[in-house]
C-alpha cells in the first residue's frame, strides 16, 4: 500500500528522509509536488494534487523537521 495525496505526514517523512538537508520553507509548490511524485512509496494520481494538498504536506514537512 503506498502513499497517497492525503497521506500528508507519511510523504512528509519519506521527503524528510530523501531530502535531510532541504528547508521546507524554502521549497516551491511545483518542486514539491515532483518530489512527491518521485518518491519509490507514492502511488496516487498525479492530477489529484492541489495546492491545499501540498501545502498539508509542506506545513507537515515542517513540523517533522521541527522534532
Amino acid at each position: 500500500m503506498g502513499l497517497k495525496w492525503v497521506d500528508s505526514l507519511g510523504c512528509a517523512i519519506e521527503l524528510d528522509e530523501t531530502y535531510p538537508d532541504v528547508d521546507p520553507k524554502s521549497v516551491n509548490f511545483v518542486d514539491l509536488r515532483q518530489w512527491i511524485l518521485n518518491l519509490e512509496d507514492f502511488d496516487d494520481d498525479p492530477e489529484h494534487s492541489g495546492e491545499r494538498i501540498l501545502e498539508a504536506v509542506q506545513l507537515a514537512w515542517i513540523a517533522e523537521k521541527e522534532d
